[in-house]
């Protein structure tokens, strides 16, 4: 019998991480984050690519720490101007 709490503690695997990670992260209105480059090994997340704006940036990291599993996130986003 498994029990709901044990359950909840569950290992993650990166594959899961990845992608949980990408389906927010191109869901997200603020971020749009259809073509950032997501990296997941052992629960650590990098983030790179490039967003319009810096609240775009600080949203990503946001959305990418409250992902289950995730251990740290690295956000190497960078802030180009809009043409």
């Amino acid at each position: 019998m498994v029990f709901p709490a044990l359950a909840a503690d569950k290992v993650v695997s990166d594959d899961m991480i990845y992608d949980l990670v990408r389906r927010r992260l191109t869901s997200d209105t603020v971020v749009k984050g259809g073509a950032l480059d997501v990296e997941v090994k052992n629960g650590a997340v990098t983030l790179r690519g490039s967003v319009e704006l810096p609240k775009q940036k600080e949203r990503a990291e946001k959305i990418v720490k409250k992902v289950n599993g995730v251990k740290s996130v690295v956000n190497q986003l960078t802030v180009r101007r809009p043409k």
